[in-house]
């Protein structure tokens, strides 16, 4: 497989360390993923075996999705010190423990914890994923690394519900949570033996700026969560000035600080500015398109939850198909040509009614999934080449944080939506809307892009 093979000047791993270490990516990152979508299905049950109300047992997804957005940017910062193979050694590990320990627990309150604790695991591993990648895989083949990248994760989403509820049509709820364990340790041993191994930076940690990036991704997606479930007005508003005072105070402190978590600099290349806007526009459509179409296909059309996940799976397929096209086009023109075919995929879905059936509900989403593949592996692209390899683990803490943020507000508009009493397919013009800001923003950038490729082009005949 071109992926792997090995050219006399390529930078990276050798074409057969590449594939162990891809392995052990692929598998650790493929579990934070799923967990995310795959404990939802099974809230139900577990708050019957634990005898606890369905208002509580919400917490056991929530508080790990917060304790993950929380941790993103400050395990991106933290690889420069400790290096990227320890902080994704100690992600995997944690995880894989608190699976194990969720696994056993037969009380909400030791359950939160130890989900708490997996959270904190699916940050580490997630925060640099992207930039080991950029270690990993010559840049000739970046966008293609990229791609798969995409794939893995986009494909966890889609499957998470379709394994949870295949597993819980034949075993019980805690079974969910150790099928981690054996993965875990395959995936560790793999990671241990073929993650390459890097010299650290020298300097301090920015710990006033990770406590401030806590508080204001905890507090930003609390506010969402909140407004997604309908909470009173003066719940999501106070938790929404928490979050902007956690914001103001972050932005300052990155300004001063010596060694800043983030370094605010990085937004001053237009390229990598313009790519964070686009996509975390886009992910809003696809985490507003995730939600709004289980509702759509199950109360409106009255399909099972598994036909339901079911048919989400040409949205991740479609990502293999294209993502190798980020290496030889302008990826800025391939994003933006997804980003119109997304628009279509949203309208078409829009119009989705109960006489739709399979084959009409399956081409609506295969569409929004050729588009969705066409612009996030060039647009991961152009944030990771856009920017020195130096800097990749800040890049991709910030493309881990933008894609969880903009996925969790558009959740939060399905939220809103249902609570104002409209349609569920007002969501999906919301998407439409959503991509075509997106795709607005793209279009800026193609000019950029095509001079940084003739540039490079040039530096390579000279």
């Amino acid at each position: 497989m071109w992926l792997f093979e090995t050219r006399e000047d390529d930078d990276g791993l050798p074409g057969p360390e590449r594939l162990l270490a891809v392995l052990a990516l692929v598998s650790g990152t493929l579990m934070s993923v799923v967990d995310t979508t795959m404990i939802n299905l099974a809230l139900p049950s577990i708050a019957a075996d634990l005898e606890v109300a369905s208002a509580d047992v919400v917490w056991v997804t929530t508080i790990f999705q917060v304790v993950s957005a929380a941790f993103l940017l400050v395990f991106a910062g933290l690889s420069e010190l400790v290096t990227r193979r320890r902080i994704y050694l100690f992600g995997l590990s944690t995880f894989v423990l608190a699976a194990l320990g969720s696994a056993l627990s037969r009380q909400l309150e030791l359950l939160l914890v130890f989900r708490a604790l997996q959270g904190l695991g699916a940050a580490a591993t997630l925060s640099i994923g992207a930039s080991l990648y950029r270690l990993i895989f010559p840049s000739r083949l970046l966008g293609s690394a990229l791609g798969l990248s995409a794939l893995v994760v986009g494909g966890g989403y889609a499957a998470g519900p379709t394994l949870s509820g295949v597993m819980l049509s034949f075993t019980h709820w805690p079974w969910l949570f150790a099928l981690n364990v054996p993965l875990g340790v395959v995936s560790l041993l793999l990671a241990y033996r073929a993650l390459p191994r890097e010299a650290p930076r020298q300097g301090s940690f920015d710990v006033p700026g990770a406590l401030l990036s806590m508080l204001t991704l905890a507090g930003l997606f609390l506010t969402m969560d909140a407004i997604g479930h309908r909470a009173p007005l003066w719940q999501w508003a106070g938790l929404g000035a928490v979050a902007l005072a956690g914001g103001t105070a972050f932005i300052r402190r990155q300004r001063r600080a010596a060694y800043p978590l983030l370094p605010l600099y990085l937004f001053g290349e237009r390229r990598f500015t313009l790519a964070v806007s686009a996509s975390g526009l886009a992910f809003i459509g696809q985490g507003l398109a995730f939600v709004a179409l289980s509702f759509l296909y199950q109360e409106k059309m009255g399909l099972s939850p598994l036909l339901t996940a079911w048919l989400f799976t040409p949205w991740p397929l479609a990502l293999m198909v294209v993502g190798p096209l980020a290496d030889r086009v302008n990826p800025s023109v391939l994003s933006t040509t997804g980003l119109a075919l997304v628009i279509a995929g949203f309208v078409a879905l829009a119009l989705v009614d109960k006489n739709t059936g399979i084959v009409g509900s399956l081409w609506r989403v295969a569409l929004c999934g050729l588009g969705f593949g066409l612009f996030q592996p060039p647009n991961n692209r152009e944030m990771m080449a856009s920017l020195p390899a130096a800097r990749s683990a800040n890049v991709s803490g910030v493309m881990s944080t933008t894609r969880t943020v903009g996925q969790s507000l558009g959740v939060a508009l399905v939220g809103a939506v249902l609570a104002l009493g409209l349609a569920v397919q007002v969501t999906l013009w919301l998407g439409a809307v959503s991509a075509l800001l997106s795709l607005v923003v793209s279009a800026a950038r193609i000019p950029l892009a095509r001079r940084a490729m003739q540039a490079r082009a040039s530096s390579t005949v000279a």
